[in-house]
C-alpha cells in the first residue's frame, strides 16, 4: 500500500513529513492541521483567563489603586450596613440587592444597595398606624438615611397621620353618641312625675 502525504492529512495526522537538510525525514506538529475541540478551546480560554487574573494578583498595585480599593472596601462595608439596618428595622422587608464595582484588585465591591419594604394598610386604622410606625423604622434605621429612605418614612407617616385622624373621628363621634344619649336622658328626667298621667 502506497501512503502519501496527502494521505495522511486525510486520516486525521497532525504533523507532516518532511525532509531535512540531511534528507531524513522528520515528522513535526502541524499547526495548521492541529484543530482544538470545542472543550479544549473552553479550557485553554479558562487557563488564559486564570493567568490574568493571577498576573492582576501578583501585580503591585499602585498608591491611588491601592487608595481606590480602600475606599470601595470603605464604601462597601457602609452599603451592608445600611441595607442591614433596613432589613431589621421591623418591617417586611425583602432581601437587599446591591450594586457592585469591580476594583483594580479584581475583586467586586457594593456601591449601592435597595431593599424593598412592603407597606400595606391594615384592615383597621390602629393596625395600619403599626404597619406604618413599623416601615418608618425600617426607613430611618440607618445612621445615615438616604433621601430614598426618608421619602418612604415620610409616605408611611401621611398614611399614619390619615389613620390617627380616623382613630380620632371614631371616638368623638362615640363621645358625640355618648353625649347626645346623656342629654335626651338628662331631658327626659326633668319630666316630674305629676305631669304623666299614670292610671291608677
Amino acid at each position: 500500500m502506497d501512503i502519501g502525504l496527502s494521505t495522511l492529512y486525510d486520516i486525521g495526522s497532525n504533523y507532516s513529513i518532511k525532509l531535512n537538510d540531511k534528507e531524513r525525514l522528520v515528522y513535526e506538529d502541524d499547526p495548521l492541521r492541529k484543530q482544538k475541540t470545542p472543550q479544549e478551546k473552553k479550557l485553554a480560554k479558562e487557563e488564559e483567563k486564570k493567568a490574568v487574573e493571577k498576573s492582576k494578583d501578583t501585580k503591585e498595585l499602585s498608591q491611588d489603586e491601592k487608595r481606590l480599593v480602600l475606599d470601595l472596601q470603605s464604601r462597601d462595608a457602609e452599603v451592608r450596613a445600611h441595607e442591614s439596618a433596613h432589613q431589621s428595622g421591623g418591617a417586611s422587608t425583602g432581601a437587599a440587592t446591591y450594586t457592585y464595582q469591580q476594583g483594580p484588585d479584581g475583586k467586586m465591591y457594593a456601591i449601592g444597595g435597595e431593599v424593598s419594604v412592603s407597606f400595606q394598610s391594615g384592615s383597621t386604622p390602629q393596625e395600619t398606624i403599626a404597619n406604618a410606625q413599623a416601615v418608618i423604622a425600617s426607613a430611618l434605621a440607618p445612621a445615615d438615611p438616604s433621601g430614598q429612605d426618608l421619602a418612604v418614612a415620610s409616605s408611611a407617616m401621611v398614611m399614619m397621620m390619615k389613620a390617627q385622624q380616623q382613630v380620632a373621628r371614631e371616638a368623638q363621634e362615640a363621645v358625640m353618641g355618648k353625649e347626645t344619649y346623656k342629654n335626651e336622658a338628662d331631658n327626659n328626667s326633668s319630666i316630674s312625675s305629676t305631669d304623666l298621667d299614670i292610671p291608677a
